[in-house]
């Protein structure tokens, strides 16, 4: 990809939640992009979508839709992007995916912006950079600045992941679910394996041999290998709560040296794309419905941990649909247009 004043942009899955938040967040931010293709399934073929004021037209997914595109933002599940992300950069496309296809792959950079940019260059070997996993990235932004003064050696890690974050479908069956128990009707599980209305469910993606979740080693393993440190230890539990949008994690870590919370609230307020929310005098605190729609991730409840000589404390709130998907694969998009070609 060469340099140039306007890029034609494809959004694959389009009409998810994930692509229609991209086509906003391009708008928003003001994307040099000529062209915004939209492509999605067969189904959604001829549907109309608005843009910034203009109507676009849903095109199919097919070997031929990249023809012209520069940069291909990928968020169609893995299966779609391990068929069809090869002939994307074929076609002379960057892909940005953002799905779990490539994440672990050592040619594929996995990238937030403001954490481990220069890894976009390494973008040139495969034509592609990987998006993390969506808690990964809420949690990772908390992780870095205090990884900064002194390295993690464990982290033990809680989230509270919306249902949004399983698809609309999910978001659907809460909205059912609550009316149903409201109306004192029977409530029938059907995206997630037990009722999620009024309830919590410590189960998210498929279990594996150790016990874990994929979601759970997702988060191990993706946080490593964007803070660059094999050796950092992260041990996950991840639970689906009635909440509709903004994932929330509470985590325990210990460093090399001891960091105390007026370091750890300094280094927060000094990261980009944080906002410390620390005042509990007055119970302010980050929360979903506080975190949902912003950029940044809220962090607080900051304090040190009693109970081993290193131990942090704190919780982090973000926007699973900007920060953990869309956002961050906009931002990725600009640093790469900025410094790497």
């Amino acid at each position: 990809m060469t340099k140039k004043e306007k890029y034609n942009v494809a959004i694959v899955g389009s009409t998810g939640a994930v692509g229609r938040e991209m086509i906003g967040i391009l708008n928003e931010r003001k994307f040099p992009f000529g062209e915004l293709r939209l492509i999605a399934s067969e189904r959604s073929e001829g549907l109309k979508i608005d843009s910034n004021g203009n109507s676009l037209t849903v095109r199919k997914l097919d070997n031929d839709c990249f023809e012209g595109i520069d940069i291909a933002l990928f968020s169609a599940g893995a299966t779609r992007s391990r068929e069809f992300a090869h002939i994307a950069v074929s076609s002379g496309a960057v892909v940005i995916d953002n799905s779990s296809a490539f994440r672990m792959d050592i040619d594929v950079p996995l990238v937030i912006p403001e954490i481990n940019p220069g890894a976009i260059s390494e973008y040139r070997t495969r034509g592609i950079i990987a998006n993390p996993n969506c808690t990964t990235a809420v949690t990772a932004m908390a992780l870095k600045p205090i990884h900064d003064i002194s390295r993690i050696r464990r982290v033990i890690a809680t989230s509270f992941q919306a249902v949004s974050g399983a698809g609309a479908q999910a978001v659907s069956e809460l909205e059912q679910q609550t009316r149903d128990w409201m109306d004192n009707k029977q409530i029938k599980p059907g995206v997630f394996p037990h009722q999620i209305a009024f309830n919590v469910i410590p189960h998210i993606d498929v279990f594996m041999e150790n016990s874990y979740t994929k979601e759970e080693m997702k988060l191990h393993l993706e946080s490593r290998k964007i803070l660059g440190d094999k050796s950092m230890n992260l041990t996950a539990t991840t639970v689906r709560v009635p909440v509709f949008r903004a994932h929330s994690v509470s985590v325990n870590l210990e460093t090399e040296r001891k960091i105390t919370a007026e370091e750890a609230r300094e280094a927060f307020n000094n990261f980009r794309g944080l906002r410390v929310v620390d005042n509990i005098n007055n119970n302010e605190y980050p929360m979903p419905t506080t975190a949902s729609g912003l950029d940044d991730c809220l962090v607080g409840r900051i304090r040190e941990d009693y109970t081993v000589e290193n131990g942090l404390c704190f919780w982090i709130s973000g926007d699973q649909l900007r920060k953990g998907a869309a956002l961050n694969a906009v931002q990725i998009a600009e640093e790469l247009i900025k410094n790497h070609v």
